[in-house]
């Protein structure tokens, strides 16, 4: 049976996660109130994000920003998106 979870992104029930995204308290928290639909649309977007600004996962700068922009991607806030990007309809 699928986990649900009330996703923060969405504000509606959705299937959750399968295990946390990462270690600790954040990846718990994103666990419990993240779907699987918007956690692979934040990827995309992270990916987008480190392709187009070039950004090197060793800097802990770079790792702050994405951070940061996941933060207010999964929040709904306004966050930065890769230039030329027209998000598809729905």
């Amino acid at each position: 049976m699928t986990r649900m979870v009330k996703c923060k992104k969405y504000n509606k029930e959705l299937p959750g996660l399968l295990v946390p995204p990462y270690p600790g308290s954040k990846g718990q928290g994103i666990y419990e109130t993240v779907s699987q639909k918007a956690w692979q649309e934040w990827q995309s977007l992270q990916t987008m994000l480190i392709n187009e600004k070039q950004l090197n996962m060793m800097d802990p700068d770079a790792r702050k920003y994405l951070q940061e922009e996941m933060d207010k991607f999964l929040d709904n806030k306004t966050h930065d998106i890769a230039e030329g990007y027209v998000p598809p309809e729905e």
